[in-house]
This record gives structure tokens, C-alpha cells and sequence, in this order.
């Protein structure tokens, strides 16, 4: 790495990466879209509705009219350069953004001028305080805002932000439509004019006095880092225009103050300003380098992409050096070349010969690379990022319609797994099932979709099984004898054994009393063999835990005994022990730990006591203020459709994490169930 280059830039300066964060359904497609427009990347000006964007291409964002996935853009405004990162705000899909968050220069938070909503963005407001990222808020569709809603946003925003937050703009309304705008820092009003620039004007005499105590509040905001700025307060000068625009600059890269913009993606009421922030205030990719680590020039690689033209595809930014073609790249230790550079807009690429510091591409042929990781030169290789992923906790058992596409699909969930880290998958060895786990039944229901779209692979889902277990009350004895004459060599086993319950937990123990030869010691594995296989489907259909047996006695035939003969005599005497042992069910129980915002504590108690969980606290959550922590034992079972009832009791916000604890027993009507139930699988499936 370290050529030098311009490509098709328009300017000289490093091009600087914007991530569009936020809520679902606030509009940063739509905002996406607007800044393309109004930089002149594109003529015109798509629409999410009617699925014309350059984003959200795909079938599944489009069918759902919201982002499943990050979508890359780029465009040039006034000779400089910029990437745009549009993020997923759906919970199941947040999580493809979080890697790529990492290295941008600046994230805009787009909400809604609803004040009921702002709770919404606590968490990405909180994942940015915690990079260290820039950020600034862009309250999108400001048209349709009630009077009082900006001022009620910020207000209710401002205990979620570590930064405090610096209002750059207030409304113009005529009627019950705001049209405009005025800048605070500048004292300049502006009317908005759909689909070109705003116009400016005299700022209307009934808001003075509101504009003068807005900014009044914004330099004395700005003050607090600028002694000059304060002293001209103090002494009631009006401070120089030039000392506000950079101190809200220098403020706003260093992460003191995050201004808040208003404006519409879809009128394009505020975006030429919005562009000008990004234009002066957004940090050079150098701030981001130095934050992640990167002194040599490195590539952070935040997402894999598999299925175009292309192949597979590293998709990252290009940080302290330039990329061509070709250069010799580190990944895990090996070196590896950069094989042909795309830059992309949307569903499309364009290749380049190289790319400069900040430029955001997707390079081809790095098959060592994943997302998360930092590529650097030789000597100089940045070590990996972390990133905390939201829990999996939806999960899927899939089968394929045609028995022919197993193979397909291992390859196909190994793909879709690289390109979505918040997926995973795993065969249940105990089950015998494919299981494919993520954030949430939605997220599940998209990747499906893909599977058979992207690689013709069509699966069943169903749950999967709870892995229920048994054990046994008493003690209990029993003789298996495997004898079989067929002509020649016969079959010759017999074996006596003694079980008892251990502890819980405790799982299997086999002890040996054979005295005198009664079985010769070659076969005494044999018969542990077969009493494991009797383990594995008890008398209530499931595996049995926590047993102890003890082989007694038996005898053998110098001819007709074998290890065959014995292990199925083992698994004889076994099944017979085990159905005069007072079987009963176990439930795997898991501690579940709910986060979820002030006030809703109580009703996620109650969500999990109807599921026959125990509750075992409820506290402040002991990081973020405002908001609470329950945490209960719960039976597996319950976990199904958890996540959607808690979401739907806390306006989408409360998650939960659920670990393994211990199995309990399970008695009544309810092991009557589960029991009928799996007998009915069983005879199914045979």
C-alpha cells in the first residue's frame, strides 16, 4: 500500500465515510437517496415505496420496503469526497452495520420529530459514545412536524447523549407546515423549495425572539470548549462568525457537541445544508485511523458479499494508505494480494485500477478475509476488531425439500454465514438436526428467502426440539440375555446389572464388579456400549442423565460370545433397569438476563412468569441509566417468541440474553404432553 491517486474523485482531499444510523423507519434510504440527488450523483430521485432507490436493491428489502442489509454509495459534492453507509434500523438486521460503524468519519442519527420516539435511538446514540464516532442527528420528514416537536426531540434525546446537543437549526411554519428554516450560527433564515436549493430570506419577525435564545444556547454550549468564545459572552460582543464555524467544527470532529440538522429526505428540505456540515465538519479519515490503530495504511474489512459477477467480495475502507491492484496485503500473518477494486453504488460496481486513503471498496480474490478484520502492510498488521453482536435468539430446525441439495446447503449457510456474522448455524448432533440461529424470527424469515433465491436451495423449518431429558427415582436391577443359534457360530451374551440416580448434573458413571471370570474383560466395553445406547432414548423417549450402573454378573460362551452379542445384551438389561426405575422428565432451564427501558421492568417480570419463569430480580441496569435489568430462570420452551413480546411491551427497544442453567424435573399434564408429542415424532419419523 502507498500509491497516490485521484480516480473518478472530484477533488484532492481523502474521501471521508458517513454511516446513516437510526431507528427503523425514519428514512436513511430515503436520505441516502436525497444527498445523491441533490450532489448530482444521480437525476433523480428514487422512492422506497416504489422500490426505485439505488439502495435496498435486493428483493427482500424491497418486499419488505426497509434495509436487510447495508447498502454502500458514494458521490462528490463542491470537490470532495464521500462514502455513504446506509445501516439497517430493524433489530434483526441492525447488526450488519456495527462493523462497518467502526471506521466512519461521522454518523448521522436519523430519527423522527416525535419526542415518544426518540427512546428509539438510546442505543445506537450509546454504541457511538462507546466507538468514539463523531455523530451528528438529522431529525428527517421536519414537513409534517407539530409546533413544539423539535424542541420536545431534543429535550428527550439529551439524557441518552454523553455530548450534549447542539440545535444548529429551528422551523419555519406557515400554518401547520414547516417550510424553512433558520441557521442559528449563521442568523440566516432559508425556505425550503422541493428538489432545489433553499432560498433565503428575512428571518419573520415572530420567531426572533426564539432564534436569539436558541442561539444564545447553542454558543454558550459551544463556549464550554473555547475559552475566546467565552470571553466574548461574558463581555456581550457578538463573537466573529468565522470563531462559531470552527469551533462547531473542531467541537463536532472531536466529539464534544453533536449538532442537530432538520430537514426531509423526501422534499429535500434541509439536504443542501446538511451537505455543507458534511463538507466542513466531518473528520478526515486520518481521526478514524488513528482511533482504530492503523499507522502503515490497512484495509478494514466489515462485510464479506457473496453471489454477484464478481464472486466473493471483501467489502471495507481503506485507511492511512492508498490500494491498488495487486498490493501485498497481511491477513491472519499470511500475505495475500489485493486482487481486482470495485467501488460500489447500490446493487452496482464499477472496477478502478486503485483507490485512495478513505475510499470505501470491494476488493476481489482475499479469501483469508473476514469481516471484522484489519488487513495492513507487511510488519505493520493492525490487530483484529471486536464487536459485540446482539444475541441469537431465534432458531430454526430447516430440512431441504430435495434430499439431492444437503450438499448445496452446507455451502450455501457457509456463505450466508460470512456475509452475516449475526447468523450462525450448527448440525445438533444429539437432534440430528440443522439448526440455523440469528436476532430474531424476521431476520430468520429473510435468510430463508435468500437461500432458495441467491442458491436454489428450499428448506421445511419448524423449532427445533427442546432438548428434554430423563433420569430415574430408585434403584432397580435387571439380566440381559442375547442368544441366537442360526447355524455355525451363534450368538452368545449375558448380563446382569444394578442402576441408581446420581445427583443432578452428575451425568453417567459405570462400574465394573465382575468377579471370577464371569465375563471375560475384552467384553465389559461392549457391554458399557450397549448400556450408553440404551441411554440414548429412555423409556420416555429421551436421552437419560445422571445414572450410575453397576455390571454384576453374567456368563459367556467360548464360542457363541462376541463384542456384538454383549452390547446388545448391555442395551437388554439396560432398557429393562431403566423402565422399573421410576423414569421422569427433565426441562433444560435457562437464566435469562432482559434489559429493557425505566418503567417496562415490571411488565417483562410478568411476561416471563407467564412463561413459568422464576424471577429472580429486578435492579437498574447497572451501565445505563434510565433503564432496568430483570433476570429470571426460564424453561427453554419459553423462549419461543420471547423476543417479539418483550419488544412489543418496550417500543422495540428490550433484549435479552439467555444461557444455559440446569435441567429440572417436569411433572403433570404438562410431561404428558411433551411426552405424547414425541412419541407422535418418533412414529413419524420411523
Amino acid at each position: 500500500m502507498g500509491i497516490t491517486h485521484q480516480g473518478n474523485h472530484a477533488g484532492n482531499r481523502a474521501t471521508r465515510a458517513v454511516a446513516l444510523v437510526g431507528p427503523a423507519g425514519t428514512g436513511k434510504t430515503s436520505l441516502a437517496e436525497a444527498l445523491l440527488f441533490a450532489s448530482g450523483a444521480i437525476t433523480r430521485q428514487g422512492s422506497v415505496e416504489a422500490g426505485t432507490t439505488v439502495g435496498d436493491a435486493s428483493p427482500e428489502a424491497r418486499a419488505r420496503r426497509g434495509s436487510t442489509e447495508i447498502n454502500l454509495t458514494h458521490f462528490d459534492y463542491l470537490g470532495d469526497s464521500f462514502a455513504l453507509i446506509d445501516t439497517p434500523g430493524g433489530a434483526g438486521f441492525a447488526a450488519d452495520g456495527l462493523t462497518a460503524l467502526q471506521s466512519a468519519d461521522l454518523a448521522l442519527v436519523v430519527i423522527d420529530p416525535a419526542p415518544e420516539r426518540a427512546m428509539l435511538a438510546e442505543p445506537v446514540l450509546r454504541r457511538l459514545d462507546a466507538l468514539g464516532v463523531p455523530h451528528a442527528v438529522f431529525i428527517n420528514k421536519i414537513e409534517n412536524a407539530r409546533a413544539g416537536a423539535v424542541r420536545d426531540t431534543v429535550a428527550a434525546l439529551q439524557p441518552m447523549s454523553r455530548e450534549p446537543l447542539a440545535l444548529r437549526q429551528i422551523p419555519l411554519r406557515e400554518g401547520e407546515q414547516v417550510t424553512g428554516y433558520v441557521d442559528l450560527a449563521l442568523e440566516r433564515a432559508y425556505r425550503y423549495r422541493p428538489g432545489r436549493p433553499s432560498e433565503r430570506m428575512d428571518i419573520p419577525g415572530g420567531v426572533l425572539a426564539r432564534e436569539q435564545a436558541e442561539r444564545t444556547h447553542l454558543l454558550e454550549t459551544l463556549a464550554d470548549f473555547d475559552d475566546a468564545l467565552m470571553e466574548a459572552l461574558l463581555l456581550d460582543e457578538q463573537p466573529d462568525p468565522a470563531l462559531v464555524m470552527a469551533d462547531l467544527a473542531a467541537d463536532t470532529a472531536n466529539n464534544k457537541v453533536v449538532p442537530v440538522l432538520l430537514g426531509s429526505a423526501l422534499t429535500g428540505g434541509g439536504v443542501h445544508r446538511l451537505l455543507k456540515l458534511l463538507r466542513h465538519e466531518a473528520p478526515a479519515p486520518d481521526a478514524a485511523a488513528q482511533r482504530l490503530g492503523v499507522e502503515a495504511g490497512g484495509l478494514h474489512v466489515f462485510k464479506i458479499a457473496h453471489g454477484g459477477a464478481m464472486g466473493r467480495l471483501a467489502l471495507g475502507r481503506i485507511l492511512g494508505g492508498a490500494l491498488s491492484e495487486g498490493d501485498e496485503l497481511v491477513v491472519g500473518g499470511e500475505a495475500a494480494r489485493a486482487g481486482s477494486l470495485f467501488f460500489v453504488q447500490g446493487e452496482k460496481t464499477a472496477k478502478q485500477p486503485a483507490a485512495r486513503p478513505g475510499d470505501v471498496v470491494a476488493v476481489a480474490r482475499i479469501e483469508a478475509a473476514r469481516s471484522g478484520m484489519l488487513l495492513g502492510a507487511r510488519g505493520h498488521e493492525p490487530a483484529a476488531l471486536r464487536v459485540s453482536y446482539p444475541a441469537r435468539n431465534a432458531a430454526l430446525a430447516i430440512t431441504t425439500r430435495d434430499r439431492r441439495d444437503d450438499v448445496k446447503l452446507s455451502t450455501a449457510l457457509h456463505r450466508l454465514c460470512e456475509e452475516d456474522p449475526a447468523l450462525e448455524w450448527s448440525q445438533d448432533q444429539a437432534s440430528q438436526e440443522t439448526i440455523l440461529r440469528g436476532i430474531n424470527d424476521e431476520h430468520l424469515q429473510v435468510v430463508l428467502g435468500r437461500l432458495q433465491r441467491r442458491y436454489g436451495v428450499a428448506v421445511d423449518s419448524r423449532p427445533p426440539r427442546i432438548a428434554y431429558r430423563e433420569s430415574i427415582r430408585k434403584q432397580a436391577s435387571a439380566r440381559g440375555r442375547h442368544k441366537k443359534q442360526s447355524g455355525g457360530h451363534g450368538q452368545y451374551g449375558d448380563c446382569v446389572i444394578a442402576i441408581r440416580p446420581l445427583e443432578r448434573g452428575e451425568g453417567f458413571r459405570f462400574e465394573d464388579r465382575i468377579t471370577g471370570g464371569a465375563i471375560p474383560r475384552q467384553y465389559i466395553p461392549a457391554v458399557e456400549a450397549g448400556i450408553k445406547d440404551a441411554m440414548e432414548r429412555g423409556p420416555l423417549g429421551f436421552p437419560v442423565v445422571d445414572v450410575a450402573v453397576t455390571l454384576t454378573d453374567g456368563s459367556f460362551h467360548a464360542v457363541d460370545s462376541s463384542e456384538l452379542a454383549f452390547r446388545i445384551a448391555g442395551r437388554m438389561a439396560m432398557t429393562e433397569a431403566l423402565a422399573q426405575a421410576a423414569p421422569y422428565l427433565l426441562e433444560p432451564v435457562v437464566k435469562v438476563t432482559v434489559d429493557t427501558p425505566a418503567g417496562t421492568g415490571s411488565k417483562a417480570g410478568s411476561v416471563l412468569s407467564s412463561r413459568r419463569g422464576q424471577i429472580l430480580g429486578l435492579s437498574p441496569h447497572p451501565d445505563w441509566t434510565r433503564w432496568e435489568r430483570v433476570e429470571a430462570l426460564l424453561p427453554e420452551a419459553g423462549i419461543a417468541g420471547l423476543d417479539a413480546e418483550l419488544r412489543s411491551l418496550s417500543q422495540g427497544l428490550a433484549s435479552f440474553v439467555a444461557e444455559p442453567d440446569h435441567l429440572a424435573e417436569i411433572a403433570g399434564r404438562l410431561a404428558d404432553e411433551v411426552v405424547r408429542a414425541e412419541t407422535e415424532r418418533a412414529v413419524k419419523a420411523a
